[in-house]
């Protein structure tokens, strides 16, 4: 599996809205890469660097490049459906149909 097609999810685990993120991309069955800013080492300070000196969460990072800082669930959608070419799914949950 290569790493360049997933997303890479800046968060933290008291936070609501990474939460919310984290639950959204596993019922979709998205791959990616989740990184605790308050237990990796430097992560907060790349989230800073992203976000122009803002240390806002989630920021979510995909492959072709574009980020999403404390998106919404409906803004996720459509970052992924721009996106379904370059994302990494889980195989079992394609299968059964979809919509």
């Amino acid at each position: 599996m290569s790493s360049k097609n997933k997303l890479i999810f800046y968060g933290a685990d008291w936070c609501p809205d990474c939460r919310r993120s984290k639950q959204f991309l596993d019922e979709k069955g998205i791959e990616y890469e989740y990184i605790n800013i308050e237990e990796v080492p430097g992560a907060a300070k790349e989230v800073e660097r992203i976000n122009n000196g803002y240390q806002s969460i989630p920021t979510i990072v995909f492959p072709d490049g574009k980020v999403l800082v404390e998106p919404s669930n409906a803004e996720l959608e459509k970052a992924l459906e721009e996106n379904k070419n370059l994302i990494i799914v889980h195989k079992s949950d394609m299968e059964g149909g979809g919509k």
